[in-house]
């Protein structure tokens, strides 16, 4: 410790020279310190992020020391120490440091000791690179990335700043790169991005996220006024632009958040923010979709309930489990399995149903932990059913996110083993928002999953366009009919020719046919005749917990059919 004060003239200099080197710091943190006084001035990010005391500090590289992994302090110690001595006049090392949440992220720290005219020491300046944050700049268009729009939005979540938030992206990006040559989509990558940026100068930050998604925060204006934006851009494209001599029409979708002074995450908000765009792109045909236009009254509430449910994750899934509705065979009504359905329940909010979080979650990153979680629940409960129902079968909702990783098959299958239970108990239910990945990459989950031994179903068959397709195209085990296809075939001839159609293809292709919402023993009398494999409805059971469940198996409850 040096026992003096640094003086203001002192103090004016170090910031001076902090200055110069942050202006040209390339996605690093920087620091300096005056040697003489031990004084030193951190960047206010690094401060933040690891929960330092302030951005000027006395003795900061033992402050620093000790948010150093344990393992690593003995060697940073040694190298800082060997230039304030003099034996060294640069430092280059990696380390951990501790995040305040208790994880690590891996840093580069380098620092050059700086003399005065005299040849004393005077400065050590230094910069300092978190490598769990990338760089944050993006390489095609030169914006900021994703990694800096969470960066941005974070800081402005923090600080209680309203802002507008609106996400655009580029309809069949793959098919220009297919046609005309991944170069080409990068020069229409960077075109829009200039557009946006021009058009936002000012007035926000413009962003490129992934794929063709571009991402624009905005100081709080009108919403008419950032929609008009967005259409200004919209039709900027579908007029066409000139790339290598071609011109090349673009289609865009769009949504937008209205971020004002509530208690969500940045992660919550982008969720929402998500959900707004995969609405246009999927059913508004690129129109602007608003999340919830201002977030007031009712409208801030659920998006504070969607930031609590997301938070639980994060807590061991607290406040999630699991309903069963079952599962019966269509001609001996016996159960053979059951439908395990996510619910979430909280003291403020109640009880909530999956439909009205999970379509906003889908996208974010703590999905897939929870998707895990649902699989490794309902097969631990599946364990204890079949001591009382040997050929029982829990059927599990995927999403298309899940799909889409690539240790999903392997950790599915390691979650079978580990469970106890064979790979036919399980069955993976797909729904028809799967149309969204990429086919070969459904087609080669599937045929693995089945392969080791896990049961496939389409999940509410008939509801989307591409179902048809997915049918022809895939290897389901069962066919699940959804139940707006026979919710009035007592009295509708069509939803019978339809049922028949239904259960031929099915047939073709090999697969078994279940039909959702069987609420009264009509529906039930008149759809066994289609040569259907199972039934599952209100008619037998609404959802039911694994305990009422299991109670009423080993009573000897296993046809669920109300007795009339």
């Amino acid at each position: 410790m040096i026992d003096q004060k640094i003086t203001e003239e002192a103090k004016k200099r170090l910031d001076s020279i902090f200055e110069s080197y942050s202006f040209v710091a390339d996605d690093t943190y920087v620091f300096i310190c005056d040697m003489k006084y031990d004084y030193s001035r951190w960047s206010k990010e690094l401060v933040e992020s690891f929960d330092l005391p302030s951005e000027y500090m006395y003795s900061a590289g033992n402050i620093w020391e000790e948010h150093i992994h344990p393992e690593d302090r003995q060697a940073y110690h040694d190298g800082v120490e060997a230039v304030f001595t003099g034996k060294q006049s640069r430092h280059d090392m990696q380390y951990r440091v501790l995040r305040p949440d208790g994880e690590c992220d891996l840093v580069t720290c380098r620092g050059l000791m700086i003399a005065d005219v005299n040849g004393e020491r005077a400065f050590f300046v230094g910069t300092i690179r978190d490598h769990s944050q990338k760089a944050h700049i993006d390489n095609v268009t030169g914006l900021r990335n994703q990694y800096g729009f969470f960066s941005d939005l974070k800081s402005y979540v923090k600080n209680r700043t309203p802002v507008m938030i609106g996400m655009c992206g580029i309809a069949r990006l793959t098919e220009i790169n297919e046609v005309y040559g991944y170069d080409a989509g990068n020069k229409v990558l960077q075109h829009l991005g200039r557009f946006l940026m021009e058009n936002v100068t000012n007035r926000g930050g413009t962003y490129r996220l992934d794929g063709s998604r571009f991402a624009v925060i905005s100081t709080i204006t009108p919403e008419e006024e950032f929609a008009d934006m967005y259409y200004l851009v919209r039709n900027h494209f579908r007029e066409g632009i000139r790339v290598d001599d071609r011109d090349i029409v673009l289609e865009l979708n769009g949504g937008m958040l209205v971020l004002d002074d509530f208690n969500v995450d940045d992660q919550t908000a982008y969720s929402c923010l998500n959900f707004a765009y995969q609405e246009s792109k999927i059913n508004k045909h690129g129109e602007l979709v608003r999340f919830n236009k201002a977030l007031t009254g009712e409208n801030r509430k659920r998006l504070e309930m969607l930031h609590a449910i997301r938070s639980s994750i994060t807590r061991n899934e607290k406040g999630f489990f699991l309903l069963y509705q079952p599962v019966v065979d269509a001609e001996t009504e016996k159960v053979i399995g059951a439908e395990a359905l996510l619910r979430w329940k909280s003291d403020e909010y109640g009880m909530v149903p999956p439909n009205a979080f999970v379509p906003f979650l889908e996208n974010d990153p703590l999905f897939p932990q929870l998707g895990e979680w649902i699989i490794k629940t309902a097969i631990e409960d599946t364990a204890k059913i079949l001591s009382v129902v040997p050929g029982f079968i829990v059927n599990v909702n995927l999403s298309y996110s899940q799909l889409e990783r690539s240790d999903f098959t392997d950790s599915v299958l390691n979650m079978v083993r580990q469970g106890g239970i064979s790979p036919e108990h399980l069955c993976l239910e797909v729904t028809e928002r799967c149309r969204l990945l990429d086919m070969e990459l459904l087609r080669n989950t599937i045929v693995k999953l089945r392969s080791g031994g896990v049961r496939v179903a389409l999940d509410d068959f008939g509801t989307g366009y591409s179902s048809v397709g997915l049918v022809k195209n895939l290897p389901f085990d069962t066919i699940k009919i959804d139940r707006s296809f026979v919710l009035h075939i007592e009295q509708d001839e069509k939803e019978k020719k339809l049922l028949n159609n239904f259960t031929d293809m099915a047939g073709t292709f090999g697969a078994d046919v279940c039909v959702e919402g069987i609420e009264t023993s009509g529906m039930r009398d008149i759809i066994k005749d289609y040569g259907i494999h199972s039934f599952q409805g209100y008619y037998y059971s609404k959802p039911i917990s694994l305990e009422e469940l299991l109670s009423k198996l080993k009573d000897g409850t296993d046809c669920f059919a109300k007795q009339e």
